[in-house]
């Protein structure tokens, strides 16, 4: 049997424990059909990047399959059916990560690289130019032509 990442969107508007229930009916289904599914991991909802059908969140699943491809079409085919599901994509891969993936390793603010490249930071003192020179009244200076003046 092949391995296999899928990760489908689920709508907005969907409640986490019927987002379960989309996972458990889409375990079933592979197993039905002689597959095994390892990692299940819920992304949480999050915000898409641009909207799909008037979407503007969705719930993220990520799962690892073992599974013939029989078992994933058929599991696909569900999933063009289903009103709940706004995208899917299924990866066939060497071989399933060990550990958690990497949307859900929480990362360190510290350890990010800064984008100002570690620029020490700047005062705003240091570009004081003093005060503005006197312009004078406005009723000093001579007044310019325009075109549109009659």
């Amino acid at each position: 049997m092949a391995l296999y990442e899928h990760v489908f969107l689920a709508r907005q508007d969907v409640s986490a424990q019927q987002v379960d229930a989309l996972v458990e009916q889409y375990k079933g289904v592979l197993e039905a059909n002689g597959g095994k599914v390892g990692r299940v991991e819920n992304w949480g909802l999050k915000s898409l990047t641009y909207r799909i059908n008037k979407n503007r969140k969705a719930h993220y699943v990520l799962v690892d399959i073992d599974a013939p491809a029989a078992a994933v079409h058929e599991m696909e085919r569900q999933m063009r059916i289903n009103e709940d599901i706004l995208r899917y994509m299924t990866i066939a891969v060497e071989k399933h990560e060990d550990g958690p993936s990497a949307m859900m390793q929480k990362r360190d603010r510290d350890d990010r690289p800064r984008r100002d490249g570690d620029r020490p930071e700047r005062s705003f003192g240091d570009r004081d130019r003093g005060p503005r020179p006197d312009r004078g009244d406005r009723e000093d200076r001579p007044r310019r032509p325009r075109e549109d003046r009659a």
